[in-house]
């Protein structure tokens, strides 16, 4: 692990525990990554606002990839940006309003747009888009969507992905997590991203470490040498991952990470 010079990770059900909290233990780690002049990167399907409130002591020290690899931020510098098409969208707003039972929220840089919802669902909801206005129609929307987020309380893949499958691979429509699905511009995926760090950087694959759990942590895998996938990971991740970790409730980035630290000392 001594070539690492570039640590990714995913946020949900990857660096968070269940009860969506980063560790201090992290936060101790990455203390020593910095010393050794080690990347990080967070990778996650949230929106910038949520990623940098969850890793508030460090976010002006590291790159946030956001929406899926929509947005790219670096000390409030937008490196990199891929909104919806307009034409598109109203389109898409049509579609996936009347899916039964689930609930679109449309992502912007700086806020989400939620299409009615209880104030259950809000609570839910609200711990992913803390920034949110509640909307009625499309005309609401007063901003560019870099994202559609589909939340649905059952399961994912069974009531939503069938519904917007079709939409592949004009878009990139993904299955990010248990109730959730993704919808985005064909090349907007985390290993997209990626792949602009590390030319911007000039840190190879054998260079790469990352961390992930879900579908839309795939592409970002496959960027990296030093791929893992959590004991938590859907069986795709564990697939396509080169290494295998414990569970984000076992510190199983934390680990991996010690060791590279002590193997890089």
């Amino acid at each position: 692990m001594k070539e690492v010079k570039m640590v990714v990770t995913d946020m949900d059900g990857t660096l968070l525990n269940s009860l969506h909290e980063v560790s201090s233990r992290f936060f101790d780690v990455y203390k020593q990554l910095k010393q050794r002049g080690i990347l990080f990167v967070a990778a996650s399907g949230r929106p910038y606002y949520s990623i940098v409130e969850k890793l508030h002591p460090i976010k002006d020290d590291i790159i946030v990839i956001a929406e899926n690899g929509g947005l790219i931020i670096e000390n409030k510098e937008v490196l990199f940006s891929n909104i919806i098409n307009v034409e598109k969208l109203q389109e898409l707003y049509n579609l996936v309003t009347n899916i039964k039972d689930t609930y679109p929220i449309f992502c912007t840089k700086n806020r989400a747009y939620i299409v009615r919802a209880s104030d259950d669902l809000i609570e839910t909801i609200s711990e992913y888009y803390s920034v949110y206005t509640i909307i009625d129609s499309f005309e609401d929307i007063k901003d560019h969507v870099i994202k559609i987020a589909l939340y649905n309380s059952t399961n994912s893949e069974t009531q939503i992905f069938p519904y917007v499958k079709h939409l592949s691979p004009e878009l990139n429509v993904v299955v990010s997590g248990n109730h959730w699905v993704d919808i985005s511009e064909a090349i907007t995926n985390k290993g997209h991203a990626i792949t602009i760090l590390q030319k911007q950087y000039n840190i190879k694959h054998s260079e790469t470490m990352a961390f992930g759990d879900y579908n839309n942590d795939l592409e970002l895998l496959k960027c990296a040498k030093y791929s893992y996938a959590m004991a938590n990971a859907h069986p795709n991740v564990k697939t396509i991952a080169n290494f295998e970790t414990k569970s984000n409730n076992e510190f199983g980035v934390e680990l991996i990470l010690e060791n590279l630290i002590s193997e890089s000392s």
